[in-house]
């Protein structure tokens, strides 16, 4: 990927954080959802029910430019891989770290998935022969520093199915970077928001198979309370950040853009905190502040880069 410029850098910085915000906010979304007696497949069902008129939609416009010869068609290769994104990256890492929140702690789920960055760096290092600076490391070494100080109180483990649910969580970790991975070779050749649109037309297609194969269309007899909470998950929580974080990959690359997602689950502390009412400690913020030193130090280029 070129350099960006300045604007484009920054913009795209913005871009990661805020998107990386709304998407963990999710899990805010979801303990009200809890509330109404609904399981973690009406969760992920009801998301991604609501969420496919606007992908769908976006879709539908991108397929329409390319038909009239404003975007480069999508070779059978391409589409491929875009129908592979979409499985990996928002179906079968949302089920599996859903699935594996059954079993273990909310902590330990969030320390797990803190390992995505890093498999992001990681192969994107081994096998795309991309350099990880040292700047990168230090960023990651303050973040996961933030993070343990964060979680120490509340990390446990208990219950006889835990490996099981790490490995399920591990699992939605490892996915999600696959598809951070992979949609930064495409996006640039494809565009962000064309990606985003047939990638997730994708994931929201399989998760109704499977919602309906499960609960067949009785699983719509919900109340009103499901429903517009499911509206907010799935416009605010799911549309708006998923677009944000494909922009942000476009501008400044995977692997800074998974890096800056580790300031959204941590700001999960704060909304629980507005919304739930659950207590901030001393512990936490440390934490928190040292995840945000992390992002201003990745924020900071040399001059030569500008």
């Amino acid at each position: 990927m070129t350099m960006p410029s300045r604007g484009m850098f920054w913009t795209g910085f913005v871009l990661a954080g805020l998107g990386a915000v709304l998407f963990s906010a999710k899990a805010i979304v979801a303990k009200l959802l809890y509330l109404h007696g609904v399981d973690a497949l009406d969760v992920i069902g009801f998301r991604m029910l609501l969420a496919l008129p606007f992908f769908a939609a976006i879709a539908l416009v991108q397929m329409s430019r390319a038909r009239r010869g404003l975007l480069e068609r999508l070779s059978r290769r391409d589409g491929l891989r875009i129908a592979v994104l979409g499985f990996i990256g928002y179906y079968l890492s949302s089920f599996l770290d859903f699935l594996g929140l059954q079993y273990i702690s909310a902590g330990l789920e969030r320390l797990i998935l803190f390992l995505a960055p890093t498999f992001v760096l990681l192969f994107s290092a081994w096998f795309l022969r991309k350099p990880v600076s040292p700047r990168q490391w230090l960023a990651m070494a303050l973040a996961y520093g933030g993070v343990a100080l964060v979680f120490w109180a509340d990390l446990s483990i208990t219950g006889d199915d835990v490996v099981l649910g790490s490995a399920c969580v591990l699992g939605a970790a490892f996915s999600y970077s696959m598809y951070l991975i992979g949609s930064g070779e495409l996006v640039e050749r494809v565009t962000a928001t064309r990606l985003t649109a047939y990638a997730m037309t994708v994931s929201a297609g399989v998760t109704m198979v499977h919602f309906f194969a499960v609960k067949g269309l009785s699983g719509l007899d919900q109340s009103l309370p499901v429903y517009g909470l499911s509206l907010i998950h799935a416009t605010v929580n799911t549309v708006l950040p998923t677009f944000m974080i494909m922009w942000s990959v476009a501008r400044v690359g995977a692997p800074l853009t998974a890096q800056l997602g580790l300031l959204g689950p941590v700001s999960i502390l704060f909304l629980a905190w507005l919304f739930l009412g659950e207590p901030i400690t001393w512990l936490q913020v440390a934490g928190t502040i040292l995840v945000a030193i992390s992002a201003i130090v990745l924020g900071h280029r040399p001059r030569s880069e500008d």
